[in-house]
């Protein structure tokens, strides 16, 4: 598994390089506004996706397209499965 974040791709010198670049264009004093509208932009984008992942699903309910019951049914199994499973392991783990 990977054990650091990698953002975009991107190293930390990288990240600097641009940071460095940010300010000398625009100046110190104008990076927390720059930081405030990217994240209120990242939050108008989350709380879009949010909304149409909600319409569709309640779209879906009306249209009998997704049976709830049947996916709570299916989770449940998975859950019982992956106790199962870790008791299983926790047991051989103890044996070795």
């Amino acid at each position: 598994m990977i054990q650091q974040a990698i953002l975009l791709f991107i190293g930390g010198t990288e990240i600097v390089f641009v940071l460095f670049i940010v300010v000398l264009v625009f100046g110190a004093d104008k990076l927390p506004e720059i930081a405030r509208g990217m994240g209120k932009g990242m939050r108008t984008l989350r709380d879009a996706t949010n909304d149409i992942k909600h319409e569709v699903t309640k779209s879906a309910k009306e249209n009998n397209i997704i049976d709830t019951d049947v996916a709570k049914d299916i989770q449940e199994e998975i859950t019982k499965i992956k106790d199962d499973l870790s008791d299983f392991t926790g047991s051989v783990k103890r044996k070795l």
